[in-house]
């Protein structure tokens, strides 16, 4: 076993193990890859101010995240076909995120259901809600949710319809996946996955087959889903949605102003500065880039949350001082998952938690409150 310093070194692991066709989906951006791109690479232009003989004792990274106590402001973002990278996924990811003190986020698109989620690692995670034509579906769903005492709904609004990824047309990922000879003999080399699938019962989306009538296998799932996420999603959806739900509501996928104050006057607790990890819009702008212009406008109205490029604990701390009240990772906690099942997860919790801490005591500050545009170097970040 290699010596994990830091998330590349997951991400690398990662790549060794899980085959091709499901590591690619989740490194992989629509079309040219620009914005998953920037998401990485804006963050790496802010630089941070360092403080000396400052009294560093006494630190803490504990905040609050919709009024949940957290262990640090990082929440582990819904990623669809998490029980591909290692099988169980999203129950393991669940278990280190509970151990570590942050929530999880169920996807609608995972494998392991809700129900089992919440048999296998506790209830009480976040479950986040595509919103589909069959509005029947959204209605059960949202009501397993409820059963499953999930804490929040984590609303996403920017899948209306589907971004091209080019790797994932390439490797012939669908629902089910094609079985070509390359993934077959790509599949073939990763004998650590391959046993652990064969081992688990999990291997569809645990939410919708079975839950939906004709939808019995990955087969049908496939000509179900193509037909179902909706182009016609509304902010009157929001609401009817927001009144079902009827407990915290976190609006998912906002990148503009304008969108932000909408997202406000629907009486939402929380937004997600998002492009989808550059899965959907190529050419927006990233994350971090975009984050202070809505702080700006509605940040004292509603609590502003951020995701996307998120790979290090400094990632985290410069969010925050930007404005932010929490921040999600997606691809950082899935390299820990490719490379080591539960422990990767919480190994990558691990080094985040400790790559803010030393950055916020190097900075000069000792709890999340004291965090702001003060510890940045000016010049170097960007600007409402």
């Amino acid at each position: 076993m290699p010596v994990i310093t830091n998330i590349e070194d997951l991400r690398v692991l990662a790549q060794k193990r899980v085959p091709r066709m499901f590591y690619d989906y989740a490194d992989s951006g629509s079309w040219t890859e620009s914005t998953y791109k920037a998401n990485e690479s804006d963050f790496q232009k802010i630089k941070l101010r360092q403080r000396v003989a400052v009294n560093m004792e006494g630190r803490s990274t504990a905040t609050q995240m919709i009024g949940q106590d957290v262990a640090m402001p990082v929440a582990i973002a819904p990623t669809g076909l998490t029980g591909m990278q290692h099988a169980d996924g999203e129950i393991l990811a669940a278990r280190a995120a509970r151990k570590f003190g942050v929530p999880f986020t169920l996807s609608t698109m995972s494998i392991c259901s809700i129900e089992d989620v919440a048999q296998h690692a506790g209830e009480g995670f976040w479950f986040q809600l595509y919103v589909m034509k069959d509005r029947g579906f959204i209605e059960r769903l949202i009501d397993r949710a409820k059963a499953a005492n999930c804490k929040a709904l984590v609303l996403t609004l920017d899948l209306q319809i589907l971004g091209q990824r080019h790797k994932d047309l390439k490797n012939g990922l669908s629902a089910p996946p094609k079985l070509t000879l390359a993934n077959i003999l790509n599949i073939a080399t990763k004998p650590r996955w391959a046993l652990g699938m064969l081992g688990t019962q999990r291997r569809e989306f645990g939410n919708i087959v079975g839950h939906v009538s004709g939808v019995e296998n990955m087969s049908s799932l496939s000509s179900w889903t193509a037909q179902q996420f909706d182009p016609a999603l509304s902010w009157d959806d929001v609401a009817w949605i927001k009144e079902r739900w009827g407990g915290k509501l976190i609006l998912k996928g906002i990148q503009d102003a304008e969108d932000a104050r909408l997202a406000v006057k629907s009486g939402a607790d929380a937004l997600i500065v998002s492009n989808h990890g550059g899965r959907q819009l190529d050419g927006a702008q990233s994350s971090i880039e975009a984050l202070p212009a809505i702080v700006a406008e509605v940040g004292s109205q509603i609590e502003v949350h951020m995701d996307g490029g998120v790979r290090s604990g400094q990632d985290v701390l410069k969010a925050m001082a930007l404005g932010a009240k929490g921040t999600y990772i997606g691809r950082s906690f899935l390299y820990g998952l490719g490379a080591m099942g539960e422990e990767g997860v919480s190994k990558a919790l691990e080094i985040i938690h400790k790559e803010l801490d030393l950055s916020m005591a190097f900075c000069g500050r000792t709890q999340m409150g004291q965090v702001d545009q003060s510890i940045l170097l000016p010049g170097t970040f960007p600007t409402a």
